[in-house]
């Protein structure tokens, strides 16, 4: 584990889990942390696959007093760790707000990207437009975040106990409702960015494979947008979880890791 320098003397934290086969850069999603992906990343490092977590801005264990928490400074610092630790072509996996950030680093990455994975991610719009008749609205989130900012606690609790729609023990609500805890207030303003950010143009720019898993009972980012924005990829294919909400890793692992890894294969060809 380790903090890479970003911003103004400002550091994320990360870890880089060593492995002969394809990396795999997991980027978790809005206010958890890198233990979000804490029943993946063992699975994916036993397979031999080098294996990087990262805690975005204001997140986790990274510094909580950036300037800028925007989707596109957290791609770059994904990007920017790419290129630090030197890695041969990795895929990035990005969950919910992460799914945005993963696109944005893939972008930079360009030829140096291996695939891209998106696990109920929040792209290419988190939130309705006239062209694009999918999604909440900037009200929604803006009165989630009044909630949080009156009271943090109990509405970050109330997302903890949305996130699945599939039946999860107490233990893993307050698994999540404690990473949403550790993040500081300024990572509030990465979701209010997300919630006018359009990658509509974006991911018609990506040229690697790319994976999206999503749930069609995912409450937080519509299973409609994934679905309508599938052929705006040169190269994409969506696996749609039946019953399944917006934590497809954790409320069908098995299948989840099954195409993870078979999409793995395919793209270290």
């Amino acid at each position: 584990m380790g903090h890479l320098e970003v911003e103004d003397g400002r550091r994320i934290y990360f870890e880089h889990h060593a492995g002969e086969r394809q990396p795999v850069v997991l980027v978790h999603g809005w206010g958890v942390t890198a233990h979000a992906w804490d029943t993946v990343a063992p699975a994916l490092h036993a397979d031999g696959h080098e294996v990087v977590l990262v805690d975005s801005r204001a997140h986790g264990r990274s510094d909580k007093d950036f300037a800028d928490v925007s989707i596109a400074a957290m791609g770059a610092d994904v990007a920017r760790l790419c290129e630090h630790l030197g890695l041969q072509r990795p895929v990035v996996n990005g969950w919910s707000l992460g799914g945005a950030v993963a696109v944005d680093a893939v972008a930079r990455l360009g030829s140096a990207a291996g695939g891209l994975v998106l696990t109920g991610g929040a792209t290419p719009r988190y939130t309705s437009a006239p062209d694009w008749p999918h999604g909440g609205t900037v009200d929604d989130v803006e009165a989630v975040l009044a909630g949080a900012a009156a009271d943090r606690a109990t509405t970050f609790r109330g997302v903890a106990q949305a996130v699945c729609a599939v039946p999860v023990s107490s233990d893993v609500v307050d698994w999540m409702w404690g990473m949403f805890m550790e993040m500081g207030p300024r990572g509030d303003h990465a979701i209010r960015d997300l919630a006018t950010l359009d990658q509509r143009k974006t991911i018609g720019t990506l040229d690697v494979p790319v994976l999206v898993l999503h749930g069609r009972n995912d409450g937080f980012v519509a299973f409609s947008g994934a679905e309508a924005a599938i052929d705006l990829y040169p190269d994409a294919r969506l696996v749609a979880l039946d019953g399944v909400g917006h934590a497809p890793h954790l409320e069908a692992r098995d299948t989840y890791l099954a195409e993870l890894r078979s999409f793995l294969a395919q793209t270290a060809r």
